[in-house]
């Protein structure tokens, strides 16, 4: 008697569902540790750029301006700040001789875009905030 060697339709055909069904699984999960990264680079931008602010501060006892009247000007404004794709835009939100405050948006079209944070904030006495997502600041921030 012949015997033949191989795999039948039907158990090719359950591998490829199982396999079908771990990607539908992991997929999503991987998409969501891709944003939670970026969250934290954002996250990590606007502490940089709050540190730079009370700098800047300490050495013209304004946040809004130098000593020679020139606006302050945030050495970057996008995160990540290395390589081409980028995530958030970063803007000096407003300042005052005694305050500032900074936002971090989620550039439209890009992957965070209509992220459950929304756009991050921060200001001089390091309250940190956010505006127009969905999750709470404790969520958000830790």
């Amino acid at each position: 008697m012949k015997r033949f060697l191989g795999f039948t339709l039907i158990e090719v055909m359950v591998v490829v569902a199982i396999i079908g069904i771990l990607a539908a699984i992991a997929f999503p999960s991987y998409q969501d540790h891709l944003r939670k990264g970026r969250r934290a680079d954002a996250k990590a931008g606007m502490l940089e750029l709050a540190q730079f602010m009370e700098r800047f501060y300490t050495e013209n006892n304004r946040y809004d301006q130098d000593n020679a009247g020139a606006a302050v000007s945030l050495p970057f404004t996008q995160t990540p700040k290395d390589g081409a794709t980028k995530y958030y835009n970063i803007a000096f939100g407003s300042g005052t001789v005694s305050t500032f405050s900074l936002e971090a948006t989620p550039i439209a079209g890009s992957a965070q875009a209509g992220d459950v944070c929304g756009i991050y904030t921060i200001n001089q006495t390091g309250t940190k905030g956010l505006s127009g997502g969905t999750w709470t600041v404790s969520q958000c921030w830790n």
